[in-house]
């Protein structure tokens, strides 16, 4: 498409920049609506635990029955904090890849605009511009290069979040594992002797 020979072509230019703005928006919507229903459901969630913890707390008689208790409340809340991270990760992650798309496309659309009007210039250039255009054409280059490799570094950190996130699920310790084992009753026979 060329953006500098007639009105119809920037019109059109302006156009397809201004849908694609709008799907953006439309996009962004959904998710943030998506994440606005996540949040509400977790603290939906929290507020019902919360009072099944606080029914169960005050039907506790014993010292060792508020250390099941404990251990029992703290591993469902460590499992849908992980379920909570990956799901705003996975909501945020979808909205990065569809803006890279959007970006990576009208980055592509105005280096060939670019390029065909550089080339028109330097059709109608005077003799020995030439090492000027030459520059020019290094430093699309050049600029074309470390946005790739911008991108690439920003999928590699995105795939390593990911697998971050997968190994703490799987590594997600129980809680009962880190409890201390239970203090052993002391005997009848123990009393006596200490007495």
């Amino acid at each position: 498409m060329n953006y500098f020979t007639t009105p119809n072509a920037f019109t059109a230019a302006n156009k397809a920049s201004l849908e694609a703005l709008q799907n953006l928006v439309a996009s962004t919507q959904s998710r943030a609506e998506r994440l606005a229903a996540l949040n509400m459901e977790v603290l939906r969630s929290v507020l019902e635990d919360g009072a099944a913890t606080a029914r169960t707390l005050l039907e506790i008689k014993q010292p060792q029955d508020l250390a099941k208790l404990q251990q029992d409340v703290a591993q469902p809340v460590v499992d849908k904090f992980v379920d909570y991270s990956r799901s705003v990760f996975e909501i945020a992650s979808e909205g990065q890849q569809e803006l890279s798309k959007l970006v990576e496309a009208q980055i592509a659309e105005v280096n060939q605009a670019f390029a065909e009007a550089l080339a028109r210039a330097e059709k109608s250039a005077p003799a020995g511009s030439e090492p000027l255009f030459a520059g020019v054409k290094q430093a699309i280059a050049t600029a074309n290069e470390a946005y790739a490799e911008f991108t690439k570094l920003v999928k590699q950190a995105t795939e390593t979040l990911e697998a971050n996130l997968a190994a703490a699920k799987k590594a997600v310790v129980p809680v009962s594992a880190l409890a201390p084992a239970p203090a052993p009753k002391r005997t009848a026979a123990k009393k006596d002797a200490s007495a």
